[in-house]
């Protein structure tokens, strides 16, 4: 197999998460009306209680306006979910957290806002809520919405998070023109992303800081990282997403060319199977990439995977990156090389890596820091860069 095939492999390891399949269906918000605006709100309702967060004394379901990020132009209805904290809000509103969410799947019945979230991140995002944050947290582009979600394209993501942002605070929720973006794998590489769109895509929005856990990296694919050829791998399940997401935006993308007969049928599947079903569906049959892949993989689908890339480097507002020190679904060395190009371009990065942690173990264990972070950031406080951490933190 070829070193871009390899590669293919790591880059699908950007939507990594912790999800739950879609355990019920709650009613979508109402599709008739058309989106008025990027960042406008178009309807709000209360979240079924399934699908809320303990920390919240109140949760709606939205729909608001948002720049289509496929084309850059437009716009396209996008559906998501806010959560009001419990207590009394400070003077001005509550602070907001923007919440980007990793993989779930592709099909609108995957989107979170239709979901039970996971037991990981409800932990996470009750943490946050008893800091005192609204949380605002778009399903994307296409996820519960119409149109086809562009899996992995960075501006599509951003767009969608800092509409719903600017969508919440221009309803009546009692909220804050504080903003930070908070995201865990391929929601931690689209919140950066959403820092590096803001000065010029929503400069009115007055975003502190981020937060990133498990960022992704594309620039720095560890050499080998991808493993055996002939093993069973469930990352498959993220190609395969990769290429049902392609031939949805643009036909040229013929998944018969690079896909074998024994995969094809997965294929056909990942259109509306949620990722946890494709995981174990990928396992069952016993995909690798021997046996999935007739040809480089990468090759054929590099120009949509370019769209997954930062647009910059050099963010105007500080990052938290907290990183497991035996992350293998975006290696630790991968998340290494982006904080140092990203110091390297101007960023203030507050980097920290969490001893013995993997990909997942790290989003609670970093909470502990990474509120401080908040804290500082949200008071105007100047942050120290970390560009190398040493690693020995417990």
């Amino acid at each position: 197999m070829s070193k871009g095939m390899r590669s293919a492999a790591i880059f699908a390891a950007l939507g990594l998460a912790t999800v739950q399949p879609a355990l019920a269906a709650q009613t979508p918000v109402a599709q008739t009306v058309p989106a008025p605006a990027a960042g406008a709100l178009i309807d709000s309702r209360p979240l079924a209680s399934e699908f809320g967060l303990d920390g919240a004394a109140r949760a709606f379901a939205i729909r608001y306006g948002s720049t289509d990020g496929i084309a850059g132009s437009g716009i396209v209805p996008v559906t998501g979910v806010l959560f009001i904290p419990r207590g009394t809000p400070p003077a001005g509103g509550w602070p907001v957290i923007a919440w980007a969410h990793g993989t779930v799947g592709i099909g609108d019945g995957c989107a979170p806002s239709r979901n039970p979230r996971s037991a990981r991140d409800r932990t996470y995002l009750d943490h946050w809520l008893g800091e005192g944050y609204a949380i605002v947290a778009t399903d994307y582009q296409g996820l519960g919405a119409p149109g086809p979600h562009p899996y992995l394209n960075s501006r599509a993501a951003a767009y969608s998070t800092l509409d719903a942002v600017r969508a919440v605070l221009g309803g009546d929720f009692g909220l804050a023109n504080k903003v930070l973006l908070v995201g865990q794998s391929q929601g931690a590489g689209a919140a950066f992303a959403t820092a590096g769109y803001a000065a010029d895509y929503a400069p009115g929005l007055d975003i502190r800081g981020t937060v990133a856990t498990g960022i992704p990296n594309l620039a720095a694919v560890p050499a080998g990282a991808a493993g055996d050829d002939e093993k069973v791998d469930r990352i498959i399940a993220y190609l395969l997403y990769i290429a049902s997401a392609a031939q949805q935006i643009d036909p040229k993308y013929d998944p018969a060319a690079v896909l074998t007969d024994r995969a094809m049928p997965l294929f056909d599947r990942a259109a509306d199977t949620c990722v946890v079903d494709m995981f174990g569906a990928v396992v069952e049959a016993g995909l690798t990439r021997a046996n999935t892949f007739k040809t480089d993989f990468w090759r054929h689908y590099a120009p949509m995977l370019t769209h997954a890339g930062y647009p910059t480097l050099g963010i105007r507002t500080p990052i938290f990156i907290g990183t497991g020190a035996e992350d293998i679904d975006t290696p630790a060395s991968m998340q290494k090389a982006l904080v140092e190009a990203a110091c390297a371009a101007g960023s203030v990065i507050e980097a920290h890596v969490y001893p013995g942690l993997d990909h997942s173990g790290t989003v609670n264990r970093s909470f502990a820091d990474s509120r401080l972070f908040a804290r500082s950031v949200m008071a105007g406080e100047t942050i120290t860069a970390t560009c190398a951490p040493d690693g020995k933190e417990s």
